[in-house]
């Protein structure tokens, strides 16, 4: 009995052994394109997004004393964004990101309701360079899959500003310049020949890109304008 005890303890050991390699192979078959990825240091993509974006008009004393102009409001619009990218990894978790070449096509009307009831609007379109700088923190892989969080800071200049032109006054004069946060949330999907990753981003505008002129009417009205943006970007990097 003894010499059969040493047997199945014996047995129970090789099957478990087995059955642990077994699980770790599976394992690692089903994160095999994962692995391929997992070794690079660095590597590049390009991205294509669709965006939905304002501006958040904030009104200042002179809205109180002109009764001419009741309601100023900025309105959502679709844009349409492209870029290069870097991708440096740190760690086993963290990634550094960086936008090599970027560009961002919007337009960002804002709405202005008279005492009459009459409304008006001012498009303002752009096309903005932008050049985010930020941080990704991912989750462990799963069946080739991983969840991220992504945060950090974008710098945009609009190269179509209006600010320089004669146009400009008959309009509202924004900074080119715009400074945001960004967070964002999505997933990778890691394929034999690339990375696909499909992810949704907030950004907020930290700095005033209003220039004050008392001589427009519009704009004397305002104190504060800000930049808000939604961004659901398809990355394919490899």
């Amino acid at each position: 009995m003894r010499h059969l005890s040493r047997l199945q303890i014996v047995f129970i050991l090789l099957v478990s052994i087995f059955a642990c390699h077994h699980a770790d192979a599976q394992l690692y078959r089903a994160n095999n394109n994962f692995q391929e990825f997992q070794s690079k240091p660095y590597y590049f993509g390009i991205t294509l997004g669709t965006s939905n974006s304002r501006y958040k008009v904030f009104r200042g004393q002179n809205f109180v004393n002109r009764d001419s102009i009741v309601v100023a409001e900025g309105l959502r619009a679709p844009g349409f964004n492209v870029a290069a990218i870097f991708n440096l990894k740190i760690g086993d978790n963290f990634d550094f990101r960086a936008t090599l070449v970027g560009f961002s096509f919007v337009e960002r009307p804002i709405e202005f309701q008279t005492a009459s009831g009459s409304t008006f609007t001012r498009r303002i379109e752009s096309v903005f360079f932008e050049a985010p700088f930020l941080v990704r923190y991912k989750s462990a892989p799963y069946k080739d899959k991983r969840a991220f969080v992504v945060a950090g800071l974008k710098y945009s200049y609009d190269v179509a500003s209006n600010s320089g032109t004669r146009e400009a006054e008959q309009l509202i004069q924004l900074s080119p310049h715009d400074f945001q946060i960004e967070v964002g949330v999505g997933i990778q999907m890691f394929f034999p020949y690339f990375i696909f990753s499909p992810e949704l981003k907030f950004s907020q505008g930290i700095g005033n890109i209003l220039i004050f002129n008392n001589q427009l009417e519009e704009a004397s009205i305002l104190e504060k304008v800000l930049s808000r943006v939604i961004t659901l970007s398809f990355h394919f990097e490899g």
